[in-house]
C-alpha cells in the first residue's frame, strides 16, 4: 500500500508538466492593455520608448494566450528557434516594444504549437479581429469611470461579443487591461470561469492618450 502510494506521489510533477505541452489548450486570451495607464504605472519608471511624448499608443497587443478551460499553459517546451530580432521588432506597432513581444513568445507562445512568425502573425489577426473603440483614443484629459463602461464599449463595437466573453481588470485604481475570449479560429466565446474577473471600480482612472 505505501509503495502505490509513494509511486503516485511521484507521479504527480509528470502529470503536472505533461499539462504545459505546446499545442495542447482550448482556446486564446487576447489582452489588450491601455498604455497611457500602463505608463503611469509602470512604463514611465522604466523609461519605455512606448510611453514617450507622441507615441500615440493606446490599446496595445499584451499577449494572446493559450488557455485551457480552467488555468493555462506556460513555458512550454519548444522544437522552434527563439523569434529573432526583426520578428520582435515587426511586431512591436501593436505591442509597444519588441522587449515586449520577446517576453510573450518566451512564455506564452511557446506553448502555442506555432512557430514565432506564425505566432506573431495569428496575434496580428487577433489583435485586427477586435475593434477597440476609437472613443478612448479621442479622450483630452483623464477621466474616472466605471470599469463597466469599458465592457460595454467593447461589446457595442464588435458583433457577437458578449459580457461573458470580455473581462475587464483593474490595477491601483486604474483601467488595466481588456480580455477578450476566443476561440483557437478567432471568433468569439465565452471566457473560462477562472478568467471573468471584472473589476467592479465606479471611479476607475483612464489617462489620455499621449
Amino acid at each position: 500500500m505505501i509503495r502505490a502510494l509513494l509511486a503516485l506521489f511521484l507521479m504527480f510533477p509528470a502529470i503536472a508538466r505533461a499539462e504545459d505541452v505546446a499545442g495542447v489548450f482550448d482556446y486564446y486570451v487576447l489582452s489588450l492593455s491601455w498604455s497611457p495607464n500602463w505608463c503611469a504605472l509602470e512604463g514611465d519608471d522604466r523609461a519605455s520608448p512606448q510611453c514617450d511624448d507622441g507615441a500615440g499608443f493606446g490599446w496595445v497587443l499584451h499577449g494572446l494566450w493559450p488557455q485551457y478551460d480552467n488555468g493555462y499553459p506556460q513555458d512550454c517546451r519548444t522544437g522552434f528557434a527563439t523569434p529573432t530580432r526583426q520578428q520582435t521588432e515587426g511586431i512591436a506597432d501593436i505591442m509597444g516594444t519588441s522587449g515586449l513581444a520577446w517576453h510573450q513568445w518566451n512564455k506564452h507562445g511557446v506553448c502555442s504549437g506555432l512557430s514565432p512568425s506564425g505566432f506573431f502573425a495569428l496575434a496580428r489577426l487577433a489583435y485586427d479581429r477586435v475593434v477597440r473603440p476609437d472613443v478612448f483614443m479621442r479622450l483630452p484629459d483623464e477621466v474616472e469611470l466605471p470599469a463597466s463602461v469599458v465592457e460595454e464599449a467593447f461589446v457595442k463595437e464588435n458583433p457577437g461579443l458578449r459580457p461573458d466573453g470580455i473581462t475587464v481588470t483593474c490595477k491601483s485604481g486604474m483601467i488595466q487591461e481588456a480580455r477578450i475570449c476566443l476561440t483557437r479560429d478567432l471568433e468569439f466565446r465565452r471566457c473560462g470561469a477562472d478568467v471573468i474577473r471584472d473589476c467592479t471600480l465606479d471611479d476607475a482612472l483612464f489617462e489620455p492618450v499621449r
